[in-house]
């Protein structure tokens, strides 16, 4: 699996290359969690994300579909008694309904060959008067939309873009969703990221 295959150098990424955007995206998302939430992570990846939620929250289960980036994640938040790791498919999610009160699922929207599913997942175990954060990759207004060259080069890697947004297009993907309580934050900087906030 892509994932696993590049668990081990996928902070490089995070850290050195799109640093600015992910120590935004860090903070913007840990502003949004309270200490008695109890959230639920979906694609946390090397925990990039986990290890800023962990420390305001309740409880946080971090899942992803690969094994070693759950390793990774585990391992980078493992002074954290309430952080858990499971693994866990994100279009048919363990968990009883209404089980959390904010839901997280960064960067993954975009790699779903069937994004309305995970939607549909992610909102049954959220709680009414909850939250669902979904921060996904953009591709610039500016340049027509056009793939960039991070796409570009992870796409030939083996990561499988099944969409590219731009800002526009991710808020009509929501609306086509039929969400209407909708609020949305842009990061620009190299690959910009735009994060969805879903009000129940």
């Amino acid at each position: 699996m892509f994932w696993d295959n590049v668990a081990g150098i996928y902070d490089l990424f995070a850290d050195f290359f799109n640093g600015r955007v992910h120590e935004v995206l860090c903070r913007e998302v840990a502003d949004l969690i309270l200490a008695d939430d109890d959230v639920l992570e979906c694609a946390c990846g090397t925990g990039m994300l986990t290890v800023h939620i962990a420390p305001r929250c309740h409880k946080v289960v971090a899942t992803d579909f690969s094994h070693k980036m759950l390793q990774r994640a585990a391992t980078k938040c493992r002074k954290f008694s309430n952080a858990t790791f499971e693994f866990a498919d994100i279009l048919h999610l363990d968990y009883p309904d209404a089980l959390f009160s904010k839901v997280v699922a960064a960067n993954v929207i975009h790699l779903l060959d069937e994004p309305m599913k995970a939607l549909a997942e992610l909102d049954r175990v959220c709680k009414p008067g909850g939250q669902i954060i979904i921060p996904t990759y953009m591709n610039r207004e500016k340049d027509g939309g056009k793939t960039s060259g991070f796409a570009k080069i992870v796409g030939k890697a083996g990561a499988d873009f099944k969409r590219q947004f731009t800002f526009s297009s991710y808020q009509q993907f929501f609306a086509e969703a039929g969400y209407q309580n909708v609020t949305y934050k842009m990061i620009e900087g190299r690959v910009p990221c735009a994060i969805a906030i879903i009000n129940k």
